[in-house]
């Protein structure tokens, strides 16, 4: 899992000097090589260790709101799928199974198959009857039904980010590991290394949001979402080759969350579960490269990430898990997840691409998609810094009503 650390002191100048190796920052890197220019990644850990490698690895297209956010998901998965012939991660690409449990779920999918998905072209399909019960030999046929998304993808972030590190410096980008940027201005850089000049200087903090370019960054009132999350092993010995999500998670994610019975789902949640809105809890379970499974996931606002979990949390996430598979689990590991959050400001997206000078941009998440959309969104982000264009602006979802929730993935 230890990325690699260029051998040799610090360049005294470059075309684009990165801050942040998590998958923003290596998609920005990969852009650069691709339009030729020298790249210098500074990384203040040994090895990425924020949002990019706890989260679940769903590479979800589904999930997304028709407009922007679907445009870069597809994008992205393009990308990954580049990235897994050439850097050789793990991409597992069955794509996604979203189950519907009781009747109000089961509206929910049936509302968006009649308009969303055809509208926009979402590559989907609705189980049910014999389709669901041929699926995993009639394991789910207790569900109502079934929406499978045949684009999504399935990752094991702990280890493909290392892997695209690694790839990445075999392409000559140079990266200082364990290299703190303690300040950014017109071009330069000071780090715990020495200086660096850079052409341009992009910025990928996550969810710091006070070590560099803090005042611009304070401007977008963003929070920290923190999440509870475990590893488990199917004591049954179930293989799951799927990434699986329930209709609960209709009412967080955007190509569902504003659908009139999205919104009746979740007041349903609020009246039967407070529980679940109150912590924010939705299933979602993502099968490992190693027949164990990533399940969570709960969320927690704020402006720091509070380093204490709760067994109750776990504790729920574990029987929707074991309601929904009808399998015993073994908890094998605990860990937080950790994103860039929500902003306050009105107007603001899932994202924002900030510029705080003539050669320095500041690219974040404020959702927990940045695995499914950040690929695409720095190619575009950098062909913008190349070719003079306008930087991406995130907008309101096409078609919706209201701008709906985008949270973990």
């Amino acid at each position: 899992m230890q990325a690699p650390v260029t051998q040799g002191g610090l360049d005294a100048s470059t075309d684009v000097a990165i801050v942040g190796a998590g998958i923003l920052g290596l998609a920005h890197a990969a852009a650069a090589v691709k339009r030729g220019l020298r790249v210098t990644v500074f990384e203040r850990s040994d090895i990425a260790v924020g949002a990019s490698i706890r989260n679940f690895g769903q590479m979800l297209v589904t999930g997304q709101p028709p407009g922007i956010m679907l445009d870069l998901a597809r994008e992205s998965r393009a990308l990954y799928l580049d990235w897994a012939d050439k850097a050789g991660i793990f991409a597992r690409a069955n794509g996604a199974l979203l189950f519907a449990r009781n009747v109000s779920e089961e509206a929910v999918l049936d509302e968006f198959m009649a308009t969303r998905a055809t509208a926009f072209g979402y590559n989907v399909k609705l189980l049910r009857s014999a389709d669901l019960t041929n699926l995993y030999d009639g394991r789910f046929m207790r569900h109502r039904a079934a929406l499978q998304g045949f684009d999504d993808l399935q990752l094991y972030s702990r280890e493909a980010i290392p892997a695209l590190a690694s790839w990445l410096a075999t392409q000559g980008v140079r990266f200082h590991f364990g290299t703190l940027v303690r300040h950014v201005e017109g071009g330069r850089l000071e780090t715990t290394a020495g200086v660096c000049n850079a052409e341009r200087v992009i910025v990928c903090s996550g969810h710091d949001y006070q070590t560099l370019c803090a005042d611009h960054l304070r401007a977008l009132q963003p929070q920290v979402c923190r999440l509870q999350m475990l590893r488990v092993t199917p004591e049954d010995g179930f293989r799951l080759e799927h990434a699986v999500l329930t209709g609960l998670s209709c009412t967080h994610y955007g190509a569902f969350a504003d659908l009139p019975t999205a919104r009746a789902l979740a007041m349903q949640i609020e009246h039967q579960r407070p529980e679940l809105a109150r912590h924010g809890i939705h299933l979602l379970v993502s099968p490992t490269p190693y027949g164990d499974w990533i399940i969570g996931d709960s969320h927690d606002y704020g402006q720091d990430a509070r380093p204490f979990n709760a067994e109750s949390v776990d504790n729920i996430m574990l029987d929707l898990a074991r309601d929904t598979f009808g399998s015993k689990l073994r908890v094998v590991e605990r860990w937080q997840g950790v994103y860039g959050a929500k902003c306050h400001v009105p107007g603001s997206g899932a994202f924002s691409i900030t510029r705080v000078d003539d050669r320095t941009t500041v690219a974040l998440m404020h959702s927990g998609i940045g695995m499914s959309v950040g690929p695409a969104l720095a190619h575009r982000h950098m062909d913008a810094l190349v070719d003079g264009t306008a930087l991406p602006q995130w907008t309101p979802p096409a078609g919706a009503s209201a701008a709906p929730a985008v949270v973990a993935a």
